[in-house]
């Protein structure tokens, strides 16, 4: 908000709808990790300095996550996916430090092997990239045969537990 509050509001999911994308997101260790400082740091100085280019990149992104949001509330995974390709795309657009050559490569197969849509997870320049497919088997395969470890995804509704104590 304009008086830097922030507005959380749960999303009502269909059932149906969130069941199938918690089975449909299958999320990847790229084997790269970096600071992402640098990346961060260049996002808020072009930020600061009133970048139209970086400010009308945050705003569209902004509107893709209201978009995505009304996509998942009626239950259209497939728009979701095509919202999460949509995103990348832009993000990829913010900062040099964003991707790299592997990831895209990555990326690019993940997409030749059924993943509908996806983004890497993070500030950007490594880490894990989650993407959003119906055919959870073949593109496990390729990423497997790519080098790359898959970390199942599970949603958690409970919040922070303690799960030990000292």
């Amino acid at each position: 908000m304009p008086d830097e509050r922030v507005l959380a509001e749960p999303l009502d999911i269909p059932a149906g709808a969130l069941a199938n994308l918690e089975d449909n997101l299958l999320l990847f260790f790229t084997g790269c990790s970096r600071s992402a400082a640098d990346v961060l740091r260049d996002q808020d100085s072009r930020t600061r300095e009133n970048s139209r280019e970086m400010l009308d990149n945050l705003h569209f992104t902004k509107q893709l996550g209201m978009e995505s949001r009304d996509a998942l509330l009626a239950g259209d995974l497939g728009k979701f996916a095509e919202l999460m390709h949509v995103h990348w795309e832009h993000k990829k657009r913010r900062s040099p430090g964003m991707s790299n050559g592997f990831i895209d490569e990555m990326y690019q197969l993940a997409r030749q092997n059924g993943a509908l849509g996806g983004k890497l997870i993070g500030a950007g320049g490594g880490g894990f990239l989650m993407f959003y497919t119906e055919e959870k088997t073949r593109l496990r395969n390729a990423m497997r045969q790519a080098g790359l470890r898959e970390v199942r995804v599970r949603f958690d509704f409970a919040g922070t537990t303690v799960v030990a104590h000292s």
